[in-house]
């Protein structure tokens, strides 16, 4: 798939590669420049929902005193 670069520095991206990437209007992408040189485009349209499950469950609740004790701790450089 090609695209033209227009005057003001835009890129339309081919409808077929929208679809394969289930891009919408308003979703973001992220450009990674390899060392090689090469480009990634990384499309960036997951909600918080979508992000649901991706982390383990903690082995044990943690309480807001934990919590407290542990913003304190990170506040006090150490």
């Amino acid at each position: 798939m090609e695209a033209t670069i227009s005057s003001k520095g835009q890129i339309t991206l081919p409808k077929d590669l929208r679809d394969q990437l289930h891009l919408q209007t308003g979703d973001r992408v992220t450009f990674l420049v390899e060392e090689d040189g090469s480009v990634r485009l990384i499309p960036k349209h997951l909600s918080i929902r979508d992000l649901r499950g991706s982390l383990p469950k903690p082995s044990r609740p943690v309480s807001l005193e934990d919590m407290d004790r542990a913003i304190e701790k990170g506040s006090a450089g150490g």
